[in-house]
């Protein structure tokens, strides 16, 4: 557990995945539909793994619409160049360091911990202890600790001090895309989507073939209505990591905001076919369906939606984030209005 890479680890889709700092010798799957805590899951998914998911669901965080009103004046942060090249050489490390032995230990009880709160603990610990050592592997481990405390704290809704962490990671870790990408999730809870896009893009720049930055991109510039864009950066990262289903789905709900309303039925009942028990392409379903006049398959379609939280407006705004045609088009359903025909 204590020689070779120590990656960040990751976890960001629905609307944003965030990555989380794995223990040494460890690399971060490819990304895989891993929904945080009540979110249903398609029932084909692997199960959750807390080591390889912080936040698979950006909307899920615990803030509300305020707090990216209250965050509207804050000081534009400058754009990151990440450098790879700058990566430390861990096989200068000694294993047989007992500070990075027991470094490494804290690391994994941090990945392990039962609770969001010992998790916070554990990273400070690292943080508090070996901070300060003039060691090689120091800014690599500590690092490391700093951007999963952001996580952690991300995780409790505390969104400022996790953009303080992750600031910390990007300048001790120079090389890691985690961090940065990590920040881009916190700036769209607190509604900042331009600097997430200079975020995802600074990200994409040092890995192009970044599922999660690709999708998380999407998920930016949709916040700023660009949902043309929207719709290739989904595409993109569906074709990188094509398990990766909540890629798929949000191009789904993209298309159907661009008025592509046929792609985009298609591509739910697609989504539907190897997941059947995915609620969010359930509720998107019967939405676009109700939209072209199809009342009856919308209600078959309804009838199978087992999340309550699609019956709440408010939340398929501010929380899930669903473009604003398709939540006019649920909302429609659900008050039994008829909509205009498209143009």
């Amino acid at each position: 557990m204590i020689v070779g890479p120590v990656p960040f680890g990751r976890a960001n889709a629905w609307p944003s995945r965030a990555r989380r700092c794995s223990c040494p010798a460890q690399r971060h799957p490819q990304p895989q539909v891993q929904p945080r805590r009540q979110q249903p899951q398609p029932a084909a998914a692997a199960p959750p793994s807390r080591r390889d998911v912080l936040l698979a669901l950006l909307p899920f965080l615990a803030v509300d619409a305020a707090s990216a009103t209250v965050d509207a004046g804050a000081s534009p942060l400058p754009r990151p160049l990440i450098e790879p090249s700058k990566a430390p050489d861990q096989s200068k490390y000694d294993p047989s360091d007992p500070d990075l032995r027991e470094a490494a230990a804290l690391l994994q009880r941090a990945l392990n911990a039962p609770s969001v709160e010992e998790e916070e603990a554990l990273w400070s610990q690292v943080i508090d202890t070996y901070g300060t050592l003039d060691k090689p592997w120091v800014p690599d481990v500590v690092g490391r600790a700093w951007g999963n405390r952001g996580n952690a704290r991300s995780r409790q809704g505390r969104l400022q001090e996790a953009l303080s962490d992750y600031n910390t990671a990007i300048e001790i870790c120079p090389w890691s895309v985690d961090p940065v990408l990590n920040r881009g999730v916190a700036l769209e809870a607190l509604g900042r989507f331009d600097e997430a896009v200079s975020d995802y893009r600074a990200v994409l720049e040092a890995n192009p073939m970044d599922p999660a930055g690709w999708n998380n991109l999407g998920n930016a510039t949709g916040g700023l209505g660009r949902w043309a864009e929207a719709v290739d950066y989904y595409g993109r990262a569906a074709q990188l990591a094509p398990n990766f289903s909540f890629a798929s789905a949000n191009r789904a709900v993209a298309l159907f905001e661009v008025g592509r309303t046929e792609e985009a039925i298609r591509e739910m009942r697609s989504l539907l076919r190897r997941y059947p028990d995915f609620s969010d392409m359930r509720a998107a379903l019967a939405g676009a369906l109700w939209s072209i006049g199809k009342e009856g398959d919308a209600e078959s379609q309804w009838a199978r939606v087992d999340d309550p939280r699609y019956r709440d407006f408010s939340w398929l705004r501010r929380n899930r984030r669903w473009p604003p045609r398709l939540t006019q088009s649920l909302e429609a359903f659900l008050q039994l209005r008829s909509l205009p025909a498209p143009a």
